[in-house]
């Protein structure tokens, strides 16, 4: 627990904010596990600003793959009482951006990493560690082509976000869409010889809001909070001026799918109706609708050999569904047996002001590693 606190204390101090360069802290852990043997493989970013990594270390197929995220969310606006890049502590929290989501985690799979290398006959272990992950899994994405050759067939993929130790098989996928709508400008004292953008897109907000009436009536899955697909309308913006009929409106939006259901069928539905909508207005091709970035759901059976795997590893832990996205999907798609289980309540401290970490929990997280190095 100690070096995973010195660890810990480490990987807070890089304020690895998803907007601004990650490579302080990928130098940093790449030397840590360099120097316990791990055989690492760096994977940059397209920009080159900022990279992933790859590491492993035993020989043959099967151990274990820890993946985890190294970036965080802003902390501007929030009203932090606590400096959010320094970790601090009371008698049972830890305090800082990215404690429970997700470098708690990082920092237990780093220590668990350092025993491995100092054991001559520790089984397999691999870690992925990604970028980008907060702004819609766009790094694991990138990253993917370089890491599908190096991970092999592990007999099991943790994603650590943070499920309070409980085993998470499923969450939804997720598209952000970016909807733009063309109108025709004019002065507003002759508004009705002008199609008004704006109007297209109240339109196409009205029917977004009737598919969302249909998809609750439709496959529910009672594992997830929400228990079926959704859409939501984010932002929306266009005109320039009072006087003048906008040409132009954008609205960002996402849909969120059931993981049994392929996202391509919502979209589809989604463009469907935007298609309606401008034809309803006269103007075929005045609403478009573009693909920002997306990730899969997760929907690990509860009978996979590796969800008991991994109960037993966390103690007997509860099998859960998670209400927000991981990278997990990413796995799953390759085949490779995979659930989500972390350190931390992302309900309670995720994204949030003095985001906090039970020391509790951070301490099961450990234990259940260092199962993870037992022999069987």
């Amino acid at each position: 627990m100690n070096r995973t606190l010195e660890i810990l204390d480490r990987l807070i101090a890089f304020p690895t904010v998803s907007a601004d360069s990650n490579l302080a802290l990928i130098d940093y852990v790449q030397g840590l596990l360099s120097r316990a043997g791990f055989l690492v493989t760096r994977i940059s970013s397209p920009c080159g600003q900022k990279a992933g990594l790859f590491a492993r270390i035993g020989a043959g197929e099967g151990g274990v793959c820890l993946s985890a995220h190294a970036d965080v969310v802003p902390v501007a606006g929030q009203d932090w009482t606590r400096d959010p890049f320094r970790l601090t502590r009371d008698d049972t929290r830890l305090y800082g951006r990215g404690v429970t989501d997700m470098k708690g985690f990082l920092a237990s799979a780093l220590a668990l990493a350092e025993e491995a290398g100092a054991q001559a006959d520790a089984p397999a272990l691999s870690l992925v560690i990604s970028y980008d992950e907060e702004i819609g899994c766009v790094g694991i994405r990138q990253m993917m082509p370089a890491l599908e050759p190096l991970i092999g067939r592990p007999r099991a993929v943790i994603v650590g976000e943070p499920t309070s130790m409980q085993v998470a098989i499923g969450h939804k996928g997720k598209a952000a869409l970016e909807v733009t709508c063309h109108g025709q400008s004019g002065h507003s004292a002759l508004a009705p010889d002008f199609i008004n953008a704006l109007h297209l897109a109240s339109g196409f907000v009205t029917a977004m809001i009737d598919l969302q009436e249909v998809l609750s009536r439709e496959v529910r899955d009672p594992g997830h909070a929400v228990p079926y697909s959704t859409v939501h309308i984010g932002r929306m913006e266009g005109g320039r001026a009072l006087n003048i009929v906008p040409d132009h409106a954008r609205i960002l939006m996402e849909y969120r799918h059931l993981a049994d259901i392929p996202g391509s069928e919502l979209r589809a539905r989604i463009e469907t109706a935007a298609k309606q909508v401008a034809a309803g207005f006269g103007m075929p091709e005045g609403i478009m609708v573009k693909e920002v970035t997306a990730y899969p759901g997760l929907a690990t059976s509860p009978e996979a050999p590796v969800v008991d795997w991994a109960r037993r590893m966390a103690g007997g832990a509860d099998v859960t569904k998670v209400a927000f996205g991981t990278e997990a999907g990413f796995f799953a798609a390759l085949d490779l047996p995979t659930v989500v289980m972390g350190p931390g309540d992302m309900a309670r401290d995720g994204h949030k002001p003095d985001e906090g970490l039970d020391l509790g929990e951070l301490a099961a997280c450990g234990t259940m590693l260092a199962r993870v190095l037992e022999p069987g």
